[in-house]
């Protein structure tokens, strides 16, 4: 009889897996032949995994994975330059531990933006909080940002996150402001937090894309020398998947 005031109690605490798994024991005529002690854990360990589930679905919603995409799926058959052994290395985020950078180089098409969304996924799954940014789009959002006075809260929200995906680096054309901003994003992360880079453009080539020297070499400084590198080469994976499916339906 005590049951569902008990249940209504879990509830208003917020307890739901503990909610859930006494619902549960209530159902099962065999719960009897557990001890009490045996009984609370059971309740205890479903409201911990239901905290953690929760946590991992919160993750991933504030982090804006542009594509949904994990380690497990990564295609290695194609003959793109893909190290497995070194994202084998990665998905153990220990470079995340050690605060380092990676930067995913290679032709459009070639799965850039899915390794980075993978590597984030994963640190997602680990515990790690991350946001993914079109750099076109966050360089922008960052000069309106001081316009309407959120910018500084704007560069501690980047700082914060354990993991910064700045995608489709080199295909705008900076301005001044831009790699001042771009500088401050980077600054607050050096030897703090990871960042992950996607670009078009080799990576030898981005000083010069920067168009600056003194920031780019500031800019560069606190990027590339701490970070495991991805260069991918090969054809389209648009392309191949593109004929893959023409094939099957022939």
């Amino acid at each position: 009889m005590l049951s569902h005031p008990t249940l209504e109690k879990l509830q208003a605490l917020r307890l739901y897996g503990m909610k859930k798994a006494l619902s549960e024991q209530m159902a099962n005529s065999d719960i009897g032949a557990l001890s009490f002690e045996e009984r609370i854990g059971l309740m205890v360990d479903r409201e911990m995994l239901e905290k953690e589930n929760r946590r991992l679905v919160s993750r991933l919603r504030k982090a804006k994975l542009n594509q949904t995409a994990a380690m497990e799926d990564i295609d290695y058959r194609q003959p793109r330059g893909l190290d497995k052994s070194l994202m084998m290395h990665l998905c153990g985020c220990q470079w995340i531990k050690a605060h380092q950078n990676v930067l995913i180089v290679g032709a459009a098409g070639t799965g850039k933006t899915y390794l980075a969304c993978a590597l984030s996924h994963k640190a997602c799954l680990e515990g790690y909080s991350s946001f993914y940014a079109r750099l076109p789009r966050l360089l922008p959002e960052l000069i309106i940002a001081k316009g309407v006075g959120t910018h500084i809260k704007k560069l501690n929200e980047l700082a914060k996150m354990d993991v910064l995906i700045l995608d489709d680096w080199g295909i705008m054309t900076m301005t001044a402001e831009h790699k001042r901003d771009l500088l401050e994003v980077l600054d607050d992360r050096h030897d703090k937090r990871s960042t992950i880079v996607t670009s078009q453009l080799p990576i030898k080539l981005w000083h010069k894309s920067i168009n600056d020297d003194t920031l780019a070499d500031a800019i560069l400084d606190r990027l590339v020398h701490n970070a495991h590198r991805i260069e991918l080469k090969g054809e389209s994976m648009r392309k191949v998947r593109a004929k893959t499916e023409m094939e099957k339906k022939e």
